[in-house]
């Protein structure tokens, strides 16, 4: 079968990506059973600690699940097992269908890769035999006092060799207790109907090819192996076949004619059906849509990065910043906290794109979306500091 070709615009390749990534008029359902959908579809949904608003896995749900509840997540974990924990591209929550498609992470691990630090195969075992014995256990559980004239607690190994197990797959995460995880031996957590097949070489690149397009519309051979090591050479053999089979369609941009992009067949014919809602998304640093942010940038000439990893003399936008995306392009960054002791939200800054002016749609839709946003963060105050003293007044009005 011929190799199709295609030439789109820009922006109809943020159409795809948007549709795709569930942020355009996508429907993944209501309750836990859409928190599902919106993981299986998406693929992964990134863990991370941060809480300056809400962490980044529950904010990314909550931007595609309006009625999203925080508790959805541990029970799809802990009692439905229809979701795990493991390493993407970071730590995140990965659907259970897909469980067979760590093992080759997992078994690299087992045979001597290291997590970050040098391996304690006796402490390794030491922890392995105990949760075999005595049940799943938190990282504090094994915090004692030894004595001897130099006394010291043996947490810190014990935590590195929870890891290390975690990584190598004899470990699970069972559940969470606030935000602290529970192990367990892998046995005791897994669906008895698993599939614990080691993925072929060829599976294994097929897989990641069709999950990237599935969950972004069209993406670059590269972004197919986005920070996973090896993988480069099998993902092009497996992406040749698939576009000789048709599985696949190759695609150029009107502006990148230089690089190829990949997609299907039904995305492309989707594209005239996709319709722009007039919606504001307050983007988590870590959503799926930006977390690679040279896509961002080439799809919508957006510079972004986190800068709370910056000594602060050197931030240009603050701690935190939100991407907010409005209709199809990304027009302004928001520096947010969240003090729920006060319940109230605040606004350290708020900084536009240049050559954009909020308009009166853009800030009603923005204010709806502020207090949903808020409220989600148990808070029922807004408070705006810095800001164009304009604007600011305009959304003091609306947010009475």
């Amino acid at each position: 079968m011929a190799i199709q070709r295609n030439i789109i615009s820009t922006e109809k390749a943020r159409l795809i990506l948007l549709k795709s990534q569930g942020l355009l008029n996508t429907e993944f359902g209501k309750g836990k059973t859409a928190v599902l959908a919106a993981i299986e579809h998406l693929g992964y949904i990134q863990i991370d600690t941060l809480s300056v608003v809400a962490r980044a896995h529950h904010h990314t749900l909550w931007s595609r699940l309006p009625d999203y509840n925080e508790n959805f997540l541990n029970e799809l974990l802990a009692d439905d097992k229809t979701i795990f924990e493991y390493w993407s591209h970071a730590a995140s929550y990965l659907p259970m269908s897909d469980y067979r498609f760590s093992l080759p992470r997992k078994k690299a691990y087992s045979e001597g890769k290291s997590h970050w630090f040098n391996q304690d195969k006796k402490m390794n075992k030491y922890v392995l035999d105990k949760i075999n014995a005595e049940g799943a256990m938190k990282t504090k559980d094994f915090e004692h006092k030894r004595d001897g004239a130099a006394n010291w607690y043996e947490w810190k190994p014990a935590k590195q060799a929870l890891e290390q197990l975690f990584m190598e797959g004899k470990l699970m995460v069972a559940k969470r207790q606030g935000f602290q995880k529970v192990y367990d031996l892998s046995e005791r957590v897994l669906p008895t109907n698993i599939d614990l097949s080691l993925p072929t070489e060829k599976e294994y690149a097929e897989h990641f090819i069709k999950k990237s397009i599935q969950a972004y519309g069209i993406v670059s051979e590269n972004e197919m192996a986005y920070l996973r090591s090896g993988l480069k050479s099998s993902i092009n053999k497996a992406l040749k076949r698939l576009l000789k089979e048709g599985e696949v369609t190759e695609v150029k941009l009107e502006d990148v004619k230089d690089m190829s992009f990949y997609t299907t067949a039904d995305k492309l014919k989707s594209i005239e059906k996709i319709k722009i809602k007039n919606d504001v998304h307050l983007l988590s640093p870590f959503d799926n849509t930006v977390i690679q942010r040279k896509r961002v940038e080439r799809f919508f000439n957006f510079y972004y990065m986190i800068e709370c990893y910056l000594p602060e003399p050197k931030r240009k936008y603050g701690y935190f910043t939100l991407p907010i995306l409005y209709h199809s392009s990304f027009v302004a960054r928001m520096d947010p906290k969240a003090d729920r002791a006060s319940q109230t939200f605040y606004i350290k800054s708020m900084h536009f794109e240049k050559g954009f002016s909020p308009d009166e749609k853009f800030n009603l839709s923005f204010a709806k979306k502020l207090k949903a946003f808020a409220t989600f963060n148990g808070c029922d105050k807004i408070v705006i500091d810095k800001a164009e003293s304009k604007w600011k007044k305009e959304m003091k009005t609306l947010l009475k």
